[in-house]
């Protein structure tokens, strides 16, 4: 039951609400304002204590049989009752003026607890009774409350949604995966600025999703900021508290690009503490041991891969291409086809496993796989390549052509086709026409070195010396310390040595092995270059040195690079031009050392591609598959066999960056969709 207090001296009104337990819902209000009549003799409510300035509040004892005969009201209160509302509505300004609301700070005194608390109890029955009918009216009827109750209605502290408001709104998860998004799409063309300012927002706000620190260390990556992105990293890992294991896995292979092998290894160490389930750590850091001559490691770290995460289509590649060097081929097939069978899109495994056969020369099945890689992608680009050199190799060269037209109709901004191609032109064609194809890829690509060794190659051919050499020092400007730098410096050996420059020449042998100790070619080359002299002994101290080399590292598996290293497959066809098979251990180690990733699409089975003794040294290109080159490029493509000279000769005369799309996606001009269409 509440209390109220009435005092009509100095004609003022004085109304007190208590609460015990600091509701901001109980008011204090003190509110002045002179009556039209003097107060009745019989008071409406139970007497309070009244209020003075000078002196505090406390509250008297509560009169048992007034509260039960203010119960009910006779005319003469109920009249007292409107005029006292009418006062409270002229007044109202005054009110607001004067309205204070607070929340009680501290507990009732110990002197009168008891009291107040019974005060309050009686209070909150009487709000829960506040919504009987009119006949048994409560004491929180009175129209003091309603009116007392529109005004605290006003009070910031009792409307929540200010207050959420004042917190902030996080934004919607969709928001940062179209971000993200839009952030590849900017790294794709090459905005990386752009890219890195939606990337940064992104962190700024969702600080512990993990996949703006990947894209971000990935696209400061590919700027060679590589130091910015190991601190893009390191942050994401503190933001997600080490539980991703994505951000872990992207700042090992970061470390094991820049050299620092111990610490990559830790990182994949953590990634797997991270999700045990996460097989691109357990992969890369099996590769990462492959590199470093650790088989036994890497084929446990592999097990551990296949055993916490299942059959994997990358894991049965490597361990297939392991088996396939230790040369167990029957297990490599089974590992190839498990490979397959866990993922039949994967345009990679079959490509690796059709290299497999075509270094046993089981060409059939070999020509089968591709058939198989290229129906799984049709835009591969690896895919259309290896084919049409491995047709070009077997003398098929009007097929290899053909295959690389495609390839190159469908990768216009592929560089190393339009390289393969002007080889096959070279030798098979024009010298002429193989420049215009090798000015053509420097352009889409200016820093692809294979292309200006590859020119270089032929223009020494032509006995153009000065320009070949002009090529190759382009090529090692490029950059001088990687395996296509060794390959670069090896071919300027041999033509410093045909030229007579011996003393050139070796010196460019020696560069070439401080690079890749581990060439065999450039070894003998080096050594038939001073037995050539007559210094036999020279040539001797020389092999003997790459035998002790060899045998120092034990089981080389640089040629195994998974799905994170790929070696230029059109070394293939350079080392083939340049006679350079002289020996069949490095013709194994550099036909199987293309491991070639590739995109996703619709395969078949593999059981018809398994070899038999029946394919070898068939080069026939009708195998009976049933596989319609011409109707599938029509058909996925939209490309007009009978037309991919005249188109081949339209792109090389557009200029390049007019190729280039928004996406990166390559679309068929207006002319060739025409054609297509005519069909």
């Amino acid at each position: 039951m509440t209390q109220f207090s009435f005092t009509s001296s100095s004609s003022n009104f004085t109304l007190f609400y208590h609460s015990q337990n600091h509701n901001p819902s109980k008011f204090h209000v003190s509110v002045p304002f002179r009556t039209s009549q003097p107060l009745p003799s019989h008071p409406i409510l139970p007497p309070l204590c009244s209020r003075e300035p000078s002196s505090s509040s406390p509250l008297l004892e509560e009169n048992p049989e007034t509260s039960q005969s203010s119960s009910k009201f006779d005319p003469q209160y109920r009249r007292y009752n409107d005029e006292v509302a009418d006062e409270i509505s002229t007044t109202k300004q005054s009110l607001e003026d004067l309205l204070v609301v607070r929340r009680p700070v501290k507990e009732p005194s110990v002197e009168n607890g008891a009291e107040k608390g019974e005060a309050v109890s009686n209070f909150e029955d009487s709000q829960e009774r506040n919504d009987l009918p009119e006949e048994q009216p409560s004491s929180s009827s009175f129209p003091l409350d309603a009116g007392l109750r529109k005004f605290a209605k006003k009070v910031p502290i009792f409307e929540p949604s200010r207050l959420e408001s004042d917190s902030g709104e996080m934004p919607l998860k969709v928001n940062l995966d179209l971000a993200l998004y839009r952030a590849k799409i900017l790294a794709r063309n090459f905005q990386y600025a752009d890219a890195e300012k939606i990337l940064q927002q992104c962190i700024d706000v969702w600080p512990e999703d993990g996949r703006s620190y990947v894209s971000l260390g990935k696209i400061l990556s590919k700027q060679s900021k590589l130091n910015e992105a190991r601190t893009i990293y390191e942050k994401g890992c503190q933001a997600t508290q080490g539980e991703n294991p994505y951000i872990w896995q992207c700042w090992a292979i970061l470390e094991n690009r820049m050299g620092n092998l111990r610490r990559a290894r830790e990182l994949f160490d953590a990634a797997t503490v991270a999700d045990k389930k996460h097989i691109a750590a357990w992969h890369g850091w099996a590769v990462l041991e492959l590199k470093q001559g650790n088989i036994k490691k890497a084929r446990n770290l592999l097990g551990k891969g296949l055993k916490f995460c299942g059959g994997n289509e990358y894991v049965y590649q490597t361990l297939a291409l392991l088996e396939a060097k230790a040369k167990r081929y029957e297990r490599a097939r089974y590992l190839f086809k498990q490979a397959t069978r866990c993922n039949r899109k994967s345009c990679a495994s079959w490509l690796a496993w059709a290299q497999l056969e075509a270094q046993l020369e089981n060409n059939r099945a070999a020509r089968k796989l591709f058939e198989k890689a290229v129906q799984a992608s049709p835009k591969n680009r690896f895919a259309w390549h290896v084919w049409g050199v491995f047709e070009a190799n077997l003398g098929n060269i009007d097929q290899g052509r053909k295959l690389l037209t495609i390839g190159h109709m469908v990768n216009p901004r592929d560089p190393v086709l339009l390289q393969s191609l002007a080889l096959i032109e070279y030798k098979n064609s024009s010298a002429n026409l193989a420049r215009v194809l090798f000015r053509r890829a420097s352009q889409l690509d200016p820093r692809h070195q294979p292309v200006w060794i590859a020119w270089g190659w032929m223009e020494w051919k032509e006995g153009n010396i000065s320009t070949a050499r002009e090529l190759y020092q382009k090529a090692l400007s490029i950059n001088s310390t990687t395996e296509s730098a060794a390959r670069c410096l090896q071919a300027w050996g041999v033509l410093e040595q045909r030229a007579g420059n011996l003393s050139a020449a070796r010196r460019l042998f020696r560069s070439s092995l401080n690079i890749n100790s581990q060439s065999y070619v450039t070894w003998m080359t080096w050594a038939n270059l001073e037995e050539d002299q007559g210094n036999s002994v020279r040539a001797e101290e020389i092999r003997n040195l790459y035998f002790q080399q060899r045998t120092e590292v034990v089981d080389d598996e640089s040629w195994i690079m998974g799905f994170l290293d790929v070696i230029d497959p059109a070394i293939d066809s350079i080392k083939r031009l340049l006679n350079l098979d002289q020996n069949s251990f490095y013709k194994v180690r550099e036909s199987t050392s293309n491991t070639i990733p590739g995109d996703d699409a619709e395969g078949k089975t593999e059981e018809s591609a398994a070899p038999s003794s029946a394919n070898i040294n068939d080069n026939n290109i009708d195998t009976g598959s049933g596989f319609d080159l011409d109707d599938f490029i029509r058909v996925m493509l939209s490309l007009d066999p009978s037309k991919l000279e005249v188109q081949l000769a339209t792109s090389l005369k557009d200029p390049p960056n007019t190729l280039r799309t928004t996406s990166g996606v390559w679309r068929p001009s207006r002319k060739i969709t025409r054609t297509s269409t005519e069909l």
